[in-house]
């Protein structure tokens, strides 16, 4: 398949991910760029642009994930897949803050990704406050 990406296949992905990013859930009406079409497997670790392997995220994750593949879990110290929003479910693997604004993760998988996309970061958690004193976070289902 070609690298190119339809406006179809955009707007089917887009559509799929109930237009939030398939990592920290934020919502496009919440972002201040638009959603990016994310290759779960990057091109550059051999994944394609077929539509198993393409999803939403927000500029800061994508950017984060990058070309990575696995992370480090911080509590086992073993090198392990990060998340798959196609294959996986988001709320096995992560859990919000009794705050709303941290992402904690329940699982190897969850956490090394909580480190390697940087959820928690400063920016992102003082956004998510703001999101929360106007009820629009945390998201309440999967």
């Amino acid at each position: 398949m070609s690298d190119y990406i339809s406006a179809e296949l955009r707007g089917r992905i887009r559509q799929q991910a109930r237009n939030r990013c398939g990592y920290c859930l934020s919502l496009q009406q919440y972002v201040w760029g638009t959603l990016e079409i994310e290759h779960i497997i990057p091109k550059a670790a051999g994944g394609s642009s077929a539509e198993e392997n393409l999803w939403m995220a927000c500029r800061p994750c994508n950017s984060h994930k990058a070309d990575r593949t696995h992370g480090v879990d911080p509590v086992t110290g073993k090198t392990v897949a990060l998340f798959h929003p196609r294959q996986q479910r988001w709320f096995e693997h992560f859990d919000w803050s009794a705050d709303g604004t941290h992402v904690v993760g329940r699982s190897p998988c969850g956490r090394a990704t909580v480190e390697v996309l940087q959820f928690n970061n400063p920016f992102a958690v003082e956004v998510r406050r703001s999101w929360v004193s106007v009820g629009w976070h945390p998201p309440k289902t999967d």
